[in-house]
């Protein structure tokens, strides 16, 4: 393995992005205040930014990943525009293996930036995506970031996101990370960072349940609630990302997907261009508080930007492959 691979000098930025905001936002007068990083303002809009930025960039240092090589990753949406954005800074071919049944605008994003999207069928979900991308990997010899299982997921969070926040929030104190499952990785890579800096937060799993059944009619392909899009049922893959002498704090929430679509519309009349798992997100924030009182400090992320779900429930519309 070649290793010391430059990288470009000219047309680079994703790694010199500034820090998102991290707000206090309260939806009502009388409701929690809750402490929400505005994710949707990473240059791709969303935080998967940051792990595309990570683990590519390694790749690329270390050799892994050659001049002009390829990238394949499998992903329902934000990864796969992270991924293209990181790729086409970087030089790389992406390919992104993708369920049928995910919105159009996010198909048109990674095209834009020079990916290429393959769909796999969308009965099968994220667990047919990723079988297809490793055929994909094995027939080009292609590099996959695989997500789901790489380490390199939290590091990224545990470490640049970690030390945003502690230097945004008032005191350095978090008493609660609350955030939905998909990979696990910003919500083990944020604890754990908080944890290394002398926080004693509890982590917090959002599922989203009681829609409709995953694959049904107006549904996203690859959702736990069928609604939810990038959420999936991913405990099983946040366990394994824990520490096994942290795993034992996770604390699972079970979320209406209805009040998370409805929380999600009511922050966007409010001004956040945010998506449907940021509705989840602050709903069971919300709950949190609840839990643990005024005094609570809780820290969520408003994960991805509106702009790639016009075309799917929470405008109204069903989503088009």
């Amino acid at each position: 393995m070649n290793t010391g691979a430059r990288l470009p000098d000219v047309n680079h930025y994703l790694d010199r992005a500034a820090a998102t905001p991290l707000i206090p936002v309260r939806l009502d007068p009388d409701g929690p205040t809750i402490w929400c990083k505005l994710e949707f303002l990473n240059p791709s809009g969303s935080t998967k930014d940051r792990i595309a930025c990570h683990i590519l960039h390694k790749a690329v240092r270390t050799g892994t990943v050659p001049p002009g090589g390829t990238v394949v990753e499998a992903s329902s949406g934000s990864t796969s525009i992270a991924m293209a954005l990181a790729s086409a800074q970087l030089g790389l071919k992406f390919v992104a293996v993708m369920p049928e049944g995910v919105s159009r605008e996010r198909r048109l994003m990674i095209e834009a930036y020079g990916g290429e999207v393959q769909f796999s069928p969308r009965g099968e979900g994220i667990l047919g995506a990723l079988a297809a991308a490793a055929a994909v990997a094995d027939e080009r010899g292609a590099f996959q970031p695989l997500q789901f299982e790489n380490p390199d997921n939290p590091a990224a969070h545990r470490s640049r996101t970690t030390q945003e926040v502690l230097a945004q929030i008032p005191g350095g104190r978090v008493d609660a990370v609350v955030s939905g499952v998909g990979t696990g990785g910003t919500l083990v890579g944020l604890f754990e960072g908080l944890c290394d800096h002398g926080c004693s937060p509890t982590a917090f799993a959002a599922r989203p349940v009681g829609g409709a059944a995953i694959g049904g009619a107006g549904a996203e392909c690859c959702s736990f609630s069928g609604r939810i899009p990038g959420v999936i049922d991913g405990l099983s893959a946040i366990y394994t990302k824990f520490r096994a002498d942290r795993a034992a704090s996770l604390v699972e929430l079970d979320v209406s997907d209805d009040e998370s679509m409805e929380v999600a519309r009511r922050l966007i009349r409010k001004g956040f261009p945010i998506g449907p798992s940021s509705g989840l997100n602050y709903r069971a924030a919300m709950t949190v508080a609840q839990r643990l009182g005024p005094e609570a400090r809780i820290l969520t992320v408003f994960p991805d930007r509106m702009e790639r779900y016009f075309s799917t429930e929470l405008f109204g519309a069903t989503s088009q492959g």
